[in-house]
């Protein structure tokens, strides 16, 4: 069987499927990520549970994509930028370093740009020509699916919409005030309920414990998530969003208040705004990052 593998390095576990050249998941692992231990430590792991993924399926592989947090240059290889969570990243040549273990061809791309374009390729949003893509994790990420592809802009930060600002004057983790994480990432839904009531949770914690304070909070998290969707709709005329993360999982708190928000203020164009959750889960970025290596190997 000829498979293609997508990983998924993020800061507290990586994920690796192999998937067919149809992207369908025949096997997939976790694993920690060793991100204190360093670039060498962290692509180490990734390449163990690949080989087990291997020797179990027993499969032939074709090549590798690889999705991962921060600023990457997707045609070098390398990571440009990580947060402080990760040891020896940036700078890391990851693709040379799957390429050199496994003697396949390797690709790197952004997370969240995986992420959307595992649902564009084979999840929500599978068929869709232009999509917005958001991910509400420790942190919130965007990427934009433009005429059937990843858009990246000139500088590769197009579609970073958790740094929008615009949302009040809280102190976002890049340094700056007011962006659309202070409300509606996982970390930021945690500490305004924190605020709130002097408890400690995290964000499925307090979505589990759907009390007022929480449901005000998610309220506010999905009414942002709206406004920042509004200016991008106003902007590009894109009206088909793709939301997943860990964030994503208490859709039932976060769709109604992002629906009435998008009601209040519906796009100029009066196209209605579509909004799904994501369909591939756990899986969206190594599948994203599969379906990456199907299309550069036109396999």
């Amino acid at each position: 069987m000829k498979v293609v593998a997508g990983v998924d390095i993020g800061g507290t576990s990586t994920q690796v499927a192999l998937c067919t050249e149809d992207l369908t998941v025949v096997d997939r692992l976790e694993v920690p990520t060793p991100a204190t231990a360093g670039g060498g430590a962290m692509v180490g792991a990734a390449l163990d549970a690949v080989r087990l993924l291997l020797d179990r399926a027993d499969a032939r592989l074709l090549g590798v994509g690889v999705g991962a947090a921060g600023v990457v240059d997707t045609r070098d290889g390398r990571i440009l930028v990580a947060s402080d969570s990760f040891r020896d990243w940036a700078g890391f040549a990851v693709t040379a370093a799957f390429q050199e273990a496994l003697g396949v061809p390797a690709f790197l791309d952004n997370d969240v740009n995986a992420f959307l374009r595992g649902e564009a390729t084979a999840g929500a949003v599978a068929g869709e020509p232009d999509v917005l893509g958001m991910t509400l994790g420790t942190g919130v990420g965007g990427a934009l699916w433009l005429d059937g592809a990843l858009y990246g802009g000139p500088h590769g930060a197009a579609g970073e919409i958790g740094h929008i600002p615009g949302f009040g004057d809280l102190p976002c983790t890049c340094g700056g005030r007011g962006h659309l994480e202070t409300l509606a990432s996982g970390r930021s839904i945690a500490a305004r309920y924190g605020e709130r009531t002097g408890r400690e949770l995290s964000a499925r914690e307090v979505a589990e414990a759907s009390d007022p304070d929480a449901l005000a909070v998610y309220e506010d998290a999905g009414a942002a998530v709206a406004r920042a969707l509004l200016v991008t709709v106003g902007l590009l005329d894109v009206t088909t969003v793709v939301i997943g993360g860990g964030v994503s999982r208490a859709w039932t708190l976060l769709e109604p208040s992002i629906l009435r928000a998008l009601a209040t203020e519906p796009p100029v164009s009066g196209h209605p705004v579509r909004v799904v959750p994501s369909l591939l889960g756990g899986d969206a970025v190594a599948v994203g990052a599969a379906a990456r290596v199907r299309a550069e190997l036109g396999v």
